[in-house]
């Protein structure tokens, strides 16, 4: 998956314009990065568009263990929007990205990802395009 390939999909499932969708990428993906490890936040990069790859980028190894609600307030923080937008937004972006990586790669993403954080992964009930 490219980047306008990914910017567009998290924008349709977010119902947001180019720029909101942008912001919600850097947003979550930076709150991602925080949440594993060094060396997973490497691996999972690499299989993002280029412009993506700085957000997943630590100098660490270490990984704070968020919750859900933890996550999405840093999600919210970052991207300065609302409670529910952080919440449509973060998903959005995790369902792209499930899409956008191997099977793999997702499986080791999970691995690390507390059970909750992982629900934004795998929308139920959001239809055809979730």
């Amino acid at each position: 998956m490219n980047h306008a390939e990914f910017l567009e999909a998290v924008g349709k499932r977010a119902g947001v314009p180019a720029a909101e969708a942008a912001n919600a990428i850097r947003a979550t993906l930076t709150t991602l990065g925080e949440g594993i490890s060094g060396g997973e936040a490497r691996h999972l990069a690499t299989q993002l568009p280029e412009e993506f790859r700085g957000y997943l980028y630590k100098e660490v190894d270490f990984a704070e263990q968020l919750d859900l609600v933890e996550f999405l307030n840093e999600v919210q923080a970052r991207a300065g929007v609302d409670d529910q937008r952080a919440a449509e937004s973060a998903r959005a972006v995790m369902t792209t990205l499930r899409e956008a990586v191997t099977a793999e790669e997702l499986q080791t993403l999970e691995a690390e990802l507390s059970k909750d954080i992982r629900r934004l992964l795998h929308p139920v009930g959001r239809g055809v395009g979730a």
